[in-house]
């Protein structure tokens, strides 16, 4: 499954969860970085309109569904993927790293809420080491010279995963821009994830997912700011669709 737009074409190229660890495995075995994407309609409707964002999402390394749209597109595209939600991850790769004795850092939200998320993937994961927990000031920008020095924080901390909270683009921004400046440590981009895990946030329940309908429940709870949101991801899903038939084609 891709999308294009403008230069750029986005691979959506971990189909499933198994495919996703045993690559991400590989990489810890050979000491290579990765960044991985969760990519979401959301995330479409940004890809359209910022070169920028286009670029850094062209970068990324690993991409997997983040969002039933998703899902759908994939089917109707005859390239079907499974669901696997950025905050469905934290606990698999934290297993992982903990599995294959890699160090893991925490960037993103804030420092309660990521000492929060610490405290609980460390009662989760026996074994796992998290060696740096980095809550970046408001209005951070990942091409500044702080991002770059964050960026040398994680290195030489010894991780070799950082989960990013920071929200899209910031986080695959600055994964994209890890690559170049760390390329020894994989980035896994998962959103509100940490937050989660904090309990600053709550998910929907898991009925309401089973069922596909997370996004109005988040969209009940948050009404303000996700129904612009939600009404700019509908917008384009018809052009979505259309492209994703034409896919099936080729």
């Amino acid at each position: 499954m891709q999308f294009t737009y403008g230069d750029h074409t986005i691979r959506l190229n971990m189909p499933d969860m198994p495919a996703l660890m045993a690559e991400v495995s590989r990489r810890f075995a050979k000491g290579q970085g990765f960044a991985l994407a969760t990519i979401n309609l959301d995330h479409l409707v940004k890809l359209r309109s910022d070169p920028g964002f286009r670029a850094a999402y062209a970068a990324q390394d690993l991409v997997v569904a983040d969002g039933n749209p998703i899902v759908w597109l994939s089917r109707m595209a005859g390239r079907e993927v499974t669901l696997l939600p950025g905050s469905d991850l934290v606990l698999p790769l934290a297993r992982l790293a903990a599995q294959d004795g890699i160090t893991v850092a925490l960037v993103g939200s804030t420092e309660p809420a990521l000492q929060s998320a610490a405290e609980h993937l460390r009662a989760k994961v026996p074994g796992l080491t998290i060696s740096a927990i980095i809550a970046p000031p408001m209005g951070f920008d990942p091409a500044s010279d702080a991002a770059g020095a964050i960026l040398k924080q994680v290195e030489d901390s010894g991780a070799r995963l950082t989960f990013l909270a920071l929200g899209a683009p910031k986080q695959e921004l600055l994964a994209a821009r890890g690559r170049q400046d760390t390329p020894g440590v994989g980035f896994a981009s998962i959103g509100a994830g940490l937050d989660f895990l904090a309990g600053n946030q709550t998910r929907a329940p898991r009925w309401v997912r089973r069922i596909a309908m997370e996004w109005a429940w988040r969209m009940a709870t948050a009404p303000r700011r996700l129904v612009p949101r939600y009404a700019r991801c509908a917008a384009i899903l018809p052009a979505e669709a259309i492209a994703a038939r034409r896919l099936r084609r080729t």
